[in-house]
């Protein structure tokens, strides 16, 4: 499932100078920390004229691209009732994120996956991680991380912010049945922006 094109965008700062194996590897000695991340997505959360401005649709995603810090991809995500991610990872870059209003479920793995050379895995009993997310509360997570978050709400929006360092360069699209993970689809940045 891919996002809908954004409702608008704000311009970029500067990406950090990184080499093209730091991006690959989802390093580099310029970027923001998750930490830091994470500090940036709970301000950005707390800024109720930001968070009101956020066009919501009933019937998808919408999404607004913010200036994050030090380079790093930010975006204000709006969440219907009953709308969610589907699984994947986000390409080796590291982030955070936090809900602005109405409440999120993530649902994550707790194992480092191979990024290369399946298509098909079946996941070991007790890797399966949940969190609920309500306004104010957020998370950081590292490179190696996947998961799908919902908005299980029967009648509410929820509202998020996310940021990423590196910049996204792919997202991986999983499907999950059981305990079997399957490569679906990888993303690149040109799909969702």
């Amino acid at each position: 499932m891919s996002l809908p094109a954004p409702l608008s965008a704000v311009p970029e700062r500067a990406a950090a100078a990184t080499t093209p194996a730091d991006r690959a590897s989802g390093s580099s000695s310029a970027g923001p920390s998750s930490a830091e991340l994470l500090e940036f997505v709970r301000r950005t959360a707390a800024d109720a004229s930001l968070v009101a401005s956020l066009p919501l649709d009933p019937g998808g995603r919408t999404w607004v691209r913010l200036d994050g810090p030090s380079g790093s991809e930010a975006w204000l995500i709006g969440w219907p009732p009953g709308s969610g991610t589907g699984w994947h990872d986000h390409g080796g870059s590291h982030g955070a994120f936090a809900a602005a209003g109405g409440s999120l479920r993530e649902e994550s793995l707790a194992a480092r996956l191979p990024t290369e050379g399946w298509k098909t895995l079946e996941l070991a009993d007790g890797v399966d991680r949940e969190r609920q997310l309500t306004a104010g509360q957020g998370r950081a997570f590292g490179a190696h991380h996947v998961h799908q978050v919902l908005n299980e709400s029967p009648g509410e929006h929820a509202i998020s912010v996310h940021a990423y360092y590196p910049p996204l360069p792919m997202m991986r699209r999983y499907s999950r049945t059981g305990a079997v993970l399957r490569l679906e689809h990888v993303e690149r940045p040109k799909e969702w922006q």
